[in-house]
């Protein structure tokens, strides 16, 4: 997918967050689909074992959004990269957009730091009490293999999607 397209998760990032703070581009490493997904999803796995040189790698942040479908990265449901146990990026054709992707996957996820699920809106609030507060099914809402190993979880949500949770907590810490 092209860096300018409306559905790249690099562009809403550079857009909503990283034009806003003082990071060197020497320190942002958008993944790259392009024209060869395969190959995008190779070059960020050397990427990322080039620039965090541990047996396993480890992000310190993970930042996720929560699809309406229980998506989250580009972990859509059924999708064959949801059993992935080895890489840390992987590329994914998404039926319902007719367009490859490439995502971190579950393995890389679990692995940070800090993982942040921001979530918004109303539309929003079915999904997240099925992920939350509903059974296990990671294949159904992949946003449910987000499991840090022994990061930190954080759900940052707002009224209109917390709508619908039967647990109305507020854990400020």
């Amino acid at each position: 997918m092209p860096a300018d397209d409306n559905r790249s998760n690099a562009r809403m990032a550079h857009r909503a967050l990283l034009r806003h703070v003082p990071v060197a581009s020497v320190h942002v490493h958008p993944i790259r689909c392009g024209p060869n997904p395969q190959g995008g999803a190779t070059q960020y796995n050397k990427l990322l074992r080039a620039r965090l040189p541990a047996a396993a790698p480890v992000l310190d942040l993970v930042f996720l959004g929560l699809g309406q479908n229980g998506h989250t990265a580009s972990l859509f449901p059924y999708s064959p990269a949801l059993a992935e146990k080895v890489r840390c990026a992987v590329e994914v054709y998404v039926a319902e957009q007719q367009m490859y992707r490439v995502t971190l996957t579950p393995v890389m996820i679990n692995a940070a730091r800090v993982v942040v699920f921001l979530v918004t809106g109303r539309d929003k609030a079915q999904v997240l009490k099925a992920v939350l507060e509903g059974p296990v099914d990671t294949m159904r809402l992949p946003a449910q293999i987000v499991r840090p190993d022994t990061g930190r979880l954080i759900c940052m949500v707002d009224q209109a999607a917390a709508s619908q949770l039967e647990r109305k907590e507020d854990r400020r810490r």
